[in-house]
């Protein structure tokens, strides 16, 4: 039992820390290829690693899993459609925002995925969650400044905040399916969204990436999106969704770490703020996600 959990525990921060490299080494890919055409990589890298997975332990037993069915369609459609979104936002973003902004930033996640949960299917949220989404929002306006003394806003920000609500809104459409195959969601994700990105990409006229650097991409994606998910999903088993979420919500701070690490990215006071305002909320949010798994 203590061995399943310790095994879980590795798995979650490893889907963590292979999510954080996300930023800092697509931020250098985006150097070589079109943004468009760097989302539609990232995500067929992953579809086909996972795919790959799948069939190579074809054989081996495993957990039964419910295959997807017709009644799953509109969330699965949706799922698709904003997987294909928001990866471009953020590649468009992630051009001309700071990788540490841009893996900082990307918590705004939560806020879209709590605010839509609330709406949408009626969840309530209770005051501390509220507290960490004011926190959250403040810490990504101050990040989406590119000068706080002027106002003036960043144009990359408005992206990556996009690609934000995006993945809030996914968040909800792939947790109405989240009971059936793994394999099948994720293969899906990964094709499917690759494909539309693919499309809209060559509809934009945007310049095929020399084969070496398409590879970089696909192997990125394969450990950034797929690999990443991957062992999300196998940890929360053991874990349940709340610890895992704790493990796992250290990922834009490593991503922020590597991007000062491996681009020399600069510091500024107004960084540093946000970065403490944007912890705190963090930890809020993910402390009263397990307070209440508990009550449950």
């Amino acid at each position: 039992m203590y061995k399943n959990k310790l095994t879980a525990i590795v798995f979650a921060v490893l889907a963590a820390m292979f999510y954080a490299i996300n930023m800092p080494f697509s931020k250098l890919l985006l150097d070589k290829i079109e943004p468009t055409f760097m989302a539609s990589l990232l995500y067929f890298g992953a579809g086909i690693g996972i795919g790959i997975i799948y069939f190579l332990g074809k054989n081996r037993p495993r957990a039964a899993e419910e295959k997807l069915t017709k009644k799953e369609l509109p969330f699965v459609l949706g799922m698709i459609l904003l997987d294909i979104a928001a990866p471009i936002f953020l590649m468009v973003g992630l051009r001309s925002a700071s990788s540490a902004n841009a893996s900082l930033l990307n918590n705004f996640e939560i806020v879209a995925t709590s605010v839509i949960a609330m709406f949408a299917f009626k969840e309530v949220i209770s005051p501390r969650l509220w507290a960490a989404i004011a926190l959250i929002t403040i810490s990504s306006m101050l990040l989406s400044f590119e000068d706080v003394s002027s106002i003036q806003f960043s144009y990359g920000s408005i992206f990556i905040l996009a690609a934000a609500v995006c993945w809030g809104v996914e968040n909800n459409c792939t947790r109405k399916i989240s009971s059936k195959s793994t394999f099948q969601i994720v293969m899906l994700k990964g094709i499917f969204s690759g494909l539309g990105s693919f499309l809209v990409a060559f509809i934009q006229n945007e310049q095929l990436p020399q084969v070496i650097y398409a590879a970089y991409a696909l192997l990125l994606g394969f450990v950034a999106y797929g690999l990443s998910i991957f062992l999300y999903v196998r940890a929360q088993k053991e874990l349940g969704a709340a610890k895992t979420s704790a493990y796992y919500a250290i990922a834009p701070f490593i991503g922020a770490l590597l991007s000062f690490v491996l681009l020399k990215e600069s510091i500024n006071q107004y960084y540093l703020i946000a970065l403490f305002i944007m912890l705190s909320g963090s930890a809020l949010a993910v402390f009263d996600t397990m307070i209440t798994s508990r009550s449950h």
